[in-house]
């Protein structure tokens, strides 16, 4: 038997035993879980492009194919529900064989709307999960994304298989991949756009295959934390690269990010610093401490680079106490990563779905959870230098411990963020992104 199918044989004995707690809170004999279906444009007659729900592909590595269905009850062998239409308009898939087929029975489902006949009868103590809820109702379900359930189900999806850790191992060697050859390209004076498809021709992933938009982002674009237009043209003058993008490997994302100096310089040197930051963040990351302690970290020693650098001419303890970080650090320190990019339950205290708030200096922080083994966390400091929160700032009375000039001279490279992708065990970090080969 091959290690991959023995890991997901044993991924699944995982899914059932979720599930039977999860129906017993419940007091439900089976749940149903509908992959999603295609959803037309409007006033249009093409689809959007087609995204699973995460409930389904936690269960198998069917995430390209719509019409499909599960249905589970933690204790019999699940039933799948493959739509395999007879269609010569589009390529259809083929019929399942792979590592994880013999874990479900399969049955064959030629049109969409004639699934009911292969899902339970009695649907009073199934629940329905999934986006369609038009869809549930016309099938007769009247328990819909029961919440006791999902708040079971999304709570211990932080912790993840050995399938799981395998799949997201590879996901950050696809992206790795990418990555080296955004850096090449972004040496070779690229613009955004063909940097971008040098990363997808390396990943070998289409726009719609990657588990997020890219973000590519040359000289002040990088100060864009979100930058989501990539310029066709190259600029003239090339200063800095930040690159944020993933991978997809089964389901299962990456997310990595880098950032690149054209020339050796003061920038440079921060980037050096930013990564020696990010690396002693990780190192933190242990199991029983709270995640939102790593922001409060992120914090500080960001603080101490504005000091070194010159940027804010006060110490860093002074400098939290004026709350002056914020400008130049505006998100998060990282998230929970999965089956999404920012994967369930960061916020929740319990597995009833107590809520967990982020600290009120800190409402951007994605996660509060106490840190345990088995999950896995992006950790991903940043410094940046964006226009409206540093006219913000101009206007307090912190303004005067800014060196402005030296802030004008940064400017132009619109900032750094450095992210890596870690699994937490009991007894070390492992960094799937710099263990894969990337410093």
């Amino acid at each position: 038997m091959s290690e991959l199918k023995a890991q997901f044989q044993q991924h699944i004995q995982v899914m059932q035993a979720r599930t039977r707690e999860a129906l017993q809170r419940e007091g439900l004999d089976g749940i149903v879980i509908h992959s999603g279906q295609g959803k037309i444009k409007f006033l249009d007659d093409n689809y959007y492009p087609y995204a699973v729900n995460p409930l389904f592909k936690a269960w198998l590595p069917v995430i390209d194919n719509p019409n499909c269905w599960l249905v589970i009850d933690g204790e019999s062998k699940p039933k799948l529900i493959f739509y395999l239409p007879v269609d010569f308009w589009h390529k259809v898939p083929e019929a399942p064989d792979d590592f994880w087929t013999d874990e479900f029975d399969i049955q064959l489902l030629a049109k969409p709307n004639a699934v009911e006949k292969h899902l339970p009868y009695d649907k009073a103590k199934f629940a329905y999960l999934g986006e369609y809820l038009e869809v549930a109702s016309a099938l007769g379900f009247d328990n819909v994304n029961p919440d006791r359930v999902l708040h079971y189900l999304h709570y211990h999806r932080a912790y993840k298989t050995d399938y799981e850790k395998f799949c997201m191992r590879q996901a950050n060697k696809i992206a790795i991949a990418g990555h080296r050859a955004a850096e090449q390209a972004f040496k070779a004076g690229k613009s955004e756009l063909d940097i971008h498809l040098a990363y997808l021709s390396a990943t070998r992933h289409t726009d719609e295959q990657l588990p997020y938009a890219s973000i590519v982002a040359l000289n002040e674009n990088a100060a864009i934390l979100h930058n989501s237009v990539r310029d066709i043209e190259a600029p003239t003058d090339f200063r800095s690269f930040l690159i944020d993008a993933g991978a997809n490997f089964n389901g299962y994302a990456a997310d990595i990010t880098r950032t690149y100096a054209q020339q050796p310089g003061e920038f440079a040197d921060l980037i050096q610093a930013m990564d020696k930051v990010n690396l002693q963040l990780i190192e933190m990351l242990k199991p029983g401490i709270e995640y939102s302690a790593l922001q409060f970290k992120a914090h500080e020693l960001i603080a101490g680079l504005l000091s070194d650098f010159g940027i804010v001419n006060l110490s860093g303890t002074d400098m939290l106490e004026h709350n002056i970080v914020s400008t130049f650090f505006p998100h998060g320190i990282g998230h929970f990563l999965g089956l999404q990019v920012h994967d369930v339950g960061g916020f929740m205290a319990d597995d009833r779905g107590t809520a967990k708030a982020s600290p009120e200096a800190h409402p951007f922080l994605r996660c509060t959870r106490t840190v345990e083994a088995d999950q896995v966390f992006t950790v991903e400091p940043g410094l940046y230098f964006i226009d409206s929160l540093l006219a913000d700032l101009k206007g307090t009375s912190a303004s005067t411990y800014i060196n402005w000039d030296k802030v004008a001279e940064f400017k132009p490279f619109g900032g750094i963020r450095i992210e890596d992708n870690v699994i937490v065990h009991a007894d070390r970090n492992e960094n799937m992104t710099r263990e894969g080969g990337l410093s």
